[in-house]
């Protein structure tokens, strides 16, 4: 365990939301990161054939553990999602590659002001033992795109460690009550790996205020990685553009325009707390 969440005289309650699917080796080292504060756990379980859920059971008995509906990491943090309890959610790679102890960090932008908080491996106390310079290449070009397409000026899109307040949740219009649709991979679009990206694309749209955190982003500690730079790559850039696509249709659809505006600029900033000083936001609005 480590440092705690509390802010000040006020406490949220933080839900840990751990999509899962044969995890049980990596799931000492990142319960042992998470706060002794939060207020719950929540392990998603993608039908794992190994002890990922003993494992997590005997590590934390109040462990929550939920089996997801459909396949794929997109839809097992939409059912960690609508679980939650918590006043905050934060998202936690069950690898070991996001360090949960960084939690607090993120409450602290959110307690500040921000809606939500997107970790960056950029900047001062951010980094990464895991980023290859070709998908170091990728991220910069996706990110550039990104802050075109939808007037953001994020640095790190392609990193997956959110924390945001859960009353937001019904921005992300994510689908957990579809079943499993026939043929195919068994996934509907939001269900893979393009669930961060189609997360900070909802978030973009409807102004709110968006801070980046510094994180530090390590390797997975045991097993083979599911990332590919190429196919991974190919699966944002497609998720920008449908998303892109979706977002003029319905605009010309409700207002029978042949063009559609741009997307509502978010509140957009950098988050940088140092340790030892008072949090504080810094950076530029978009405009």
């Amino acid at each position: 365990m480590t440092s705690e969440i509390s802010v000040d005289m006020f406490r949220p309650r933080v839900s840990v939301i751990i999509p899962a699917l044969n995890e049980a080796a990596n799931l000492p080292h990142v319960f042992e990161g998470i706060p002794d504060d939060v207020y719950e756990v929540i392990l998603v379980d993608g039908h794992s054939v190994d002890d990922t859920v003993q494992v997590a059971h005997q590590l934390r008995p109040d462990v929550r553990v939920v089996t997801q509906n459909r396949k794929g990491k997109g839809n097992a943090l939409a059912c960690g999602f609508a679980a939650a309890k918590g006043d905050i959610i934060a998202m936690v790679d069950a690898d070991g590659s996001a360090d949960a102890g960084e939690i607090p960090r993120f409450v602290q932008a959110l307690v500040a002001g921000a809606d939500f908080a997107k970790g960056t491996r950029s900047g001062d106390g951010g980094g990464s033992a895991d980023l290859t310079r070709l998908r170091g290449a990728g991220n910069r070009v996706l990110s550039l795109l990104f802050n075109v397409v939808y007037r953001t000026r994020y640095r790190d899109l392609c990193y997956g460690y959110n924390v945001f307040w859960r009353r937001h949740l019904p921005v992300l219009d994510l689908d957990i009550s579809s079943p499993v649709p026939d043929g195919g991979d068994g996934k509907l679009w939001g269900d893979g790996f393009e669930i961060e990206t189609l997360i900070h694309i909802r978030v973009s749209k409807t102004g709110l205020k968006v801070v980046e955190v510094p994180s530090f982003e390590h390797s997975r500690i045991h097993g083979v990685s599911n990332l590919s730079a190429v196919s991974d790559g190919l699966r944002v850039l497609r998720t920008i553009l449908v998303e892109r696509r979706r977002t003029r249709a319905r605009a010309e659809a409700a207002a029978g325009a042949v063009t559609a505006p741009f997307p509502t600029a978010p509140h957009f900033t950098e988050y940088l707390a140092p340790t030892g000083t008072t949090p504080q936001a810094v950076g530029a609005e978009a405009e």
